[in-house]
């Protein structure tokens, strides 16, 4: 009885211990900025009471792409958004920064469901990739220099990832708006 006691309690140290650094794990600076995030791209209301994949997830190839004036479509946007993760992804696993500004737009034709289907999926596959990546970044890493000391931190670069998310995601509203014809106007 009294091993059992004392089996009981070193597990209770140790399942203690555990649940501390899953804690701290899940309450870190990292994990954190990875959570807002994903709230933009794929499952949050926080902020703006909608993300990225509820407003693409349910519009048609031919909705994504309808131009309203000279405005970009909501397909262009979506790729936009997601050129710009790709290559950070691409960066954090170990390649050159090698997004330009000039190319952010350079989506290739969506010219059926199937096509707008693959975008949408990539966008959310690397939306969810990027997340984990941040995930794994200690402080040290998203105070560091990225890429060059022009760019600023790691930190500031990711969070200007979120930043541009949101920017876009409310033209994405408005143009769904438009587009199914609910804006009144």
């Amino acid at each position: 009885m009294k091993s059992k006691n004392k089996t009981s309690a070193n597990q209770g140290s140790v399942d203690d211990f555990l649940n501390s650094i899953e804690h701290k794990k899940r309450n870190s600076l990292a994990v954190q900025i990875a959570n807002q995030f994903r709230e933009v791209q794929l499952n949050g209301t926080f902020i703006a009471r909608t993300n990225l994949k509820d407003q693409i997830g349910d519009l048609s190839w031919q909705q994504a792409t309808t131009k309203v004036g000279s405005l970009n479509t909501i397909a262009a946007l979506t790729f936009h958004i997601n050129y710009y993760i790709a290559g950070l992804i691409h960066l954090f696993e170990g390649g050159e920064l090698e997004i330009r500004d000039k190319f952010s737009f350079d989506a290739p034709p969506i010219q059926s469901q199937e096509d707008w289907e693959q975008l949408r999926d990539r966008t959310w596959r690397e939306a969810e990739r990027f997340a984990e990546l941040v995930e794994q970044m200690s402080e040290e890493q998203l105070n560091s220099i990225f890429v060059k000391e022009q760019y600023g931190n790691y930190r500031r670069n990711i969070e200007a990832m979120i930043e541009h998310s949101y920017y876009h995601l409310g033209q994405i509203v408005l143009l769904k708006k438009i587009v199914l014809g609910q804006a009144g106007i």
